[in-house]
């Protein structure tokens, strides 16, 4: 696989093109198609998601739009000056990133929400490119288990050199930071396994990092 960061047009994986030709029939407005990131490239926070949600990202076009997953995320970017807006719904709403990024580790509706190891391999070289264009110093948040070990296979890092824990921070080669989160699904959030203040905490730790950089900059000048 080259190094591009999406592919609009991708049939690598059969069960996931069957799947997606399946749900247009059933949903002919629906995105039903590959799900592009959402931000500017060269931002210096990245969000790793595991992939488009059936009636959020895969309805809309945008990553965590439209679906519960992503209220918390958004309120959250808002909150810490990641987001223009507190919501987000639609392609057309007006909403703008602000030095973020967001993207899944597979970039298409899988089967029950569950892509196979082989998919998640498979779109592995986009999240590459993705990683590969990161400015020094950048943070990337994983959200949930699968994204985490997608950016460290990305990256050509040993998994056993980096646990997954919520809140855990890893340094990485490049001189960025990749911290864990868990996935701000509708089950972790309603059962309460993931509170707001625990995922508020997590992007307060993103921006701290940041700003000391900006700091420091100013600083060396």
């Amino acid at each position: 696989m080259t190094l591009e960061h999406f592919d609009p047009q991708c049939r690598r994986c059969p069960r996931l093109t069957a799947h997606l030709s399946a749900v247009r029939a059933a949903y002919p407005t629906y995105h039903a198609a590959p799900v592009a990131p959402f931000g500017a490239q060269g931002a210096r926070l990245l969000i790793v998601g595991l992939a488009p949600g059936m009636h959020g990202a895969n309805a809309t076009g945008r990553p965590f739009t439209g679906d519960h997953a992503g209220i918390l995320l958004y309120e959250t970017l808002h909150r810490f000056g990641f987001g223009s807006r507190a919501v987000s719904t639609a392609l057309d709403d007006g909403l703008t990133l602000r030095d973020c990024r967001i993207t899944n580790a597979v970039k298409c509706l899988p089967p029950a929400n569950k892509p196979t190891t082989h998919e998640i391999r498979a779109c592995n070289g986009f999240l590459a490119a993705e990683l590969a264009q990161l400015p020094p110093h950048a943070v990337v948040v994983a959200l949930g288990r699968i994204a985490h070990t997608a950016v460290l296979r990305a990256l050509g890092l040993r998994q056993a050199a980096f646990s997954f824990a919520h809140g855990a921070e890893h340094r990485l080669p490049a001189g960025g930071v990749l911290i864990d989160s868990y996935h701000c699904s509708r089950y972790n959030t309603q059962t309460g396994r993931l509170t707001a203040s625990m995922f508020h905490a997590v992007f307060s730790r993103a921006h701290s990092l940041l700003s000391a950089v900006d700091a420091a900059g100013v600083a060396a000048e």
